[in-house]
């Protein structure tokens, strides 16, 4: 597609239009933000630079490994001990074990569909 040199004048003009826009735009919200009390704004975001990493303090890096140690030890107090509302587990019955004529049966049931496979296979 072949476009003339004022179709492509035009479109330049439009997003230099546009562009102005956007930066007038961009000020205006710097501006709210810079302008804004503190509550209002994520001053973390706002102070921070893009491509910087936020820092924990100790004290906050102590409060993190306490509450998974309090986490850990919840979990594996559980596991360890039985619980004092538990309701004790049923006692399984034992397997049940198949006679020898059932046994038999099944065999010879076995035997019939390997038989019958076989058959199927050499007729194809």
């Amino acid at each position: 597609m072949h476009l003339n040199r004022a179709i492509i004048e035009a479109a330049i003009v439009g997003f230099e239009r546009q562009k102005q826009e956007i930066d007038e735009t961009l000020k205006e919200l710097r501006a709210q933000i810079a302008g804004a009390p503190a509550g209002k704004s994520n001053a973390a975001t706002a102070t921070t630079p893009a491509g910087t990493r936020r820092r924990v303090s100790a004290a906050g890096r102590k409060r993190i490994a306490e509450a998974q140690k309090k986490r850990w030890a919840a979990v594996h107090n559980k596991e360890s001990a039985p619980a004092k509302n538990a309701v004790p587990s049923k006692k399984t019955a034992p397997k049940r074990k198949l006679s020898a004529a059932a046994r038999a049966k099944l065999a010879e049931n076995l035997k019939k569909a390997r038989a019958a496979k076989a058959a199927k296979g050499k007729a194809a």
